[in-house]
């Protein structure tokens, strides 16, 4: 045979090979459903978990889809890429932020549960009304690591009260295995080099 019939026949092959794993695929979706709100975390060491989330966010505002954003950590006093950008679409996009800055500025522990309590209560308003169809808590799961709100209540309430078909995207490290239980997507960010180590900054344009 041929070097150029060997490519027609393997060719022939690839193409019914792919014709089956299609007829497969097209099976298996038409039992699924694509109308169900998804709880969405992103944890993990690596970089980049906030920014995922914001990749969602601008998507639903490409769509003309209201968002809602609370930030549980960054303080109001700082001014990042995202909050310039999401200035941009004041019809589509809420944006809270609504933290003290990281723990170790604020060294008040006190200060920092009344932050979280705050950020929590405008969270659950955005989650509960009909307008906001994504809602972004970037960060909650750092207030949930330091137990400045109770895991139970978060759970219960995005079990118990997020609308069927609202996406809630939650971030930060060290996600509680309840929230991670609950969720229907995880995704664990890897960290395997950081510029931090080799003496380099966070830097616009890229950390905010």
């Amino acid at each position: 045979m041929t070097e150029l019939a060997e490519t027609a026949e393997a060719n022939v092959r690839h193409a019914e090979k792919m014709k089956k794993h299609k007829e497969l695929k097209d099976k298996i979706l038409a039992t699924k459903r694509d109308d169900k709100g998804l709880l969405i975390v992103h944890t993990g060491a690596g970089k980049g978990k906030t920014s995922a989330a914001l990749g969602m966010v601008f998507r639903h505002i490409a769509y003309d889809w209201p968002v809602g954003i609370v930030q549980f950590i960054k303080s109001p006093e700082w001014e990042t890429g995202e909050a310039r950008l999401l200035r941009r679409f004041p019809d589509l996009a809420t944006l809270k932020v609504m933290g003290e800055g990281f723990t170790w500025d604020t060294q008040d522990r006190e200060r920092d549960i009344a932050a979280a309590r705050g950020a929590w209560d405008s969270a659950k308003e955005l989650i509960r009304d009909d307008r906001h169809r994504l809602v972004l808590l970037d960060e909650l799961n750092i207030v949930l690591r330091y137990d400045y709100l109770p895991i139970e209540e978060v759970v219960a309430f995005l079990r118990d009260e997020k609308p069927d078909w609202k996406h809630v995207v939650v971030t930060g490290r060290n996600a509680k295995p309840e929230l991670i239980e609950l969720a229907d997507l995880v995704t664990e960010m890897t960290l395997v080099k950081h510029p931090f180590r080799a003496g380099i900054k966070a830097q616009k344009g890229i950390e905010y």
